[in-house]
């Protein structure tokens, strides 16, 4: 009995697959919570900017679309402590550090970030998680949603 009757997927079923999903992965929906340092003047909004990569792969935002790539990023302030703000964030682009580099640009780098944020004291790790992702299934094309749990981490910062 071949492979693919017993449930198996071909090499080339899978790779046909792979590529669909990479094509297709700028469409997808993404959702992310993350929790701030500090506290954004503007509690909802649309952050844009286009972003560049230097020699040291250290992303920025720069003015010139010329010399960057378009990034739109979404927002939502759930919560509030005096140090920290915990955040839904929605992705209309999806570039590189995107995230970061935009709360960063904000005053409000992202909790636990070494490269473009604090080094705070007892912040043990990068507060950003991927809460959601809404894709189109390769076959059916059937939209998916698969949702997360925000992190217990995140709610014990934001306390």
């Amino acid at each position: 009995m071949p492979l693919t009757q017993l449930g198996q997927t071909s090499k080339k079923h899978t790779e046909k697959v792979k590529f669909f999903l990479q094509d297709e992965w700028q469409s997808f929906s993404k959702k992310y919570v993350a929790v701030f340092e500090g506290k954004m003047r503007e509690k909802e909004g649309i952050i844009t900017s286009y972003l560049a990569e230097n020699s040291i792969h250290r992303v920025f935002s720069v003015r010139n679309a010329d010399k960057g790539k378009f990034a739109k990023t979404g927002y939502k302030v759930i919560k509030e402590s005096e140090r920290f703000s915990l955040v839904h964030i929605y992705l209309f682009t999806g570039r590189k550090k995107q995230i970061r580099v935009h709360f960063y640009d904000q005053g409000c780098p992202v909790a636990g970030d070494k490269v473009y944020g604090e080094k705070s004291v007892g912040i043990k790790r990068l507060a950003l998680h991927a809460a959601t992702l809404t894709i189109r299934h390769p076959h059916t094309k059937k939209e998916m949603t698969f949702e997360t749990n925000t992190p217990s981490y995140f709610k014990q910062l934001i306390k």
